[in-house]
């Protein structure tokens, strides 16, 4: 009775849920601008000693252009800068990108600053206390008791989690949120080596942030309607992101799309898609992080989807590289308008798959 009493007396969000649906959205780039061949040739060609297997990396990649927030070939001591001096750079670059990034979405959404309930940061190419979150909030003029949350070092799917994470709280809060993804992994360089991954990573990643807005309730746009996870332990190897001097420095292993190509079906099929009666067949519009050409491809075969499918992946990837945790979003901005259902899958460390379902409010 005491709980009855209690529940029939609260505020309107704690008794019934408000449904979470992204209302806007945005992303932008840094200033550089630069062709996956003008790199190659004009910095990691001799950065790379002219090793013919590092070429092929290069060609290879899927990229056309990716964009920077630093330049190698201007700032060509960057492999040698200190972990401090690189995240002394990441605030400098981070907080006007991510304001930009975050006014656009609002402004998509119809929505002021002194709005949003929650602002959240996903990143993993730089930290700073005060934080990017709190510099934001600061910046755009938010209400001083907005909420606020940083989410780091989650990797490429981390975006997915975090629409889950700003999801639950416009669902019991009844207030609208915004997401941040922002990540500059060209302020991690790394000296020159021989190590395959090393310049795998060099040749994909680039730099980008992007913003989704989520109102309660609202009419039109995309109803976030589930998120799920799996991660395989026994490959935690795979994929990874260590802290040193010398800034940041990936390890990624080519079997990542055999993992995924192992549980990409299980985790689609059944734990997003089948409790909602829902087949690949259903879905409408396939938002997949490219973390590579073969991991896009990995997904496609698994899930036996169309070319179409799969092309606003492989554009994202052409234009803009991997970008980390904005990918999958900027994917998902560049789906084609439909009425049926929306995926969005990513992968990361762990070696972790997370899964998003959307769909037009009923």
């Amino acid at each position: 009775m005491y709980l009855e009493e209690k529940l029939n007396t609260a505020p309107r969000g704690l008794r019934a849920a408000a449904r979470p649906v992204v209302t806007g959205a945005s992303h932008s780039l840094p200033a550089t601008r630069t062709s996956q061949d003008d790199l190659w040739r004009e910095f990691f060609l001799e950065h790379y000693n002219g090793k013919p297997i590092a070429r092929r990396i290069f060609e290879n990649s899927g990229i056309s252009s990716r964009s920077t927030a630093v330049d190698p070939r201007t700032e060509k001591d960057v492999s040698g800068w200190s972990t401090g001096r690189r995240m002394a750079r990441y605030i400098e670059e981070a907080l006007p990108l991510g304001k930009r990034t975050v006014a656009a979405a609002l402004e998509s959404a119809g929505l002021a600053p002194e709005d949003v309930g929650l602002l959240a940061v996903t990143s993993c190419t730089g930290y700073t206390t005060p934080g990017l979150d709190l510099r934001l909030a600061d910046e755009l003029g938010m209400s001083s008791k907005v909420q606020r949350l940083f989410i780091g070092h989650m990797g490429c799917y981390a975006a997915v989690p975090s629409l889950g994470a700003v999801s639950d709280f416009v669902a019991s809060r009844a207030r609208p949120a915004v997401l941040l993804c922002l990540e500059l992994t060209s302020l991690h360089v790394q000296p020159p080596t021989d190590d395959i991954e090393q310049i795998v990573a060099h040749a994909l990643f680039a730099d980008a942030a992007a913003a989704i807005v989520i109102e309660p309730d609202a009419t039109d746009g995309h109803e976030v309607v589930d998120v799920v996870a799996v991660t395989d332990h026994s490959t935690a190897d795979h994929m990874s992101w260590e802290i040193t001097d010398l800034g940041f420095k990936m390890g990624l292993s080519p079997k990542v799309p055999d993992v995924l190509a192992q549980h990409v079906g299980e985790v689609i099929r059944d734990q997003l898609l089948a409790p909602h009666g829902l087949t690949p067949e259903d879905v409408g519009g396939w938002a997949i992080h490219p973390g590579g050409k073969r991991i896009v491809e990995v997904v496609g075969e698994r899930l036996e989807l169309p070319a179409e499918a799969l092309r606003p992946s492989y554009e994202v990837l052409d234009e803009y590289g991997n970008c980390s945790s904005p990918t999958v979003l900027m994917v998902l901005q560049r789906l084609p308008r439909t009425d049926r259902p929306v995926v969005a899958l990513a992968f990361g460390p762990g070696l972790t798959l997370y899964a998003a379902l959307l769909r037009r409010p009923a």
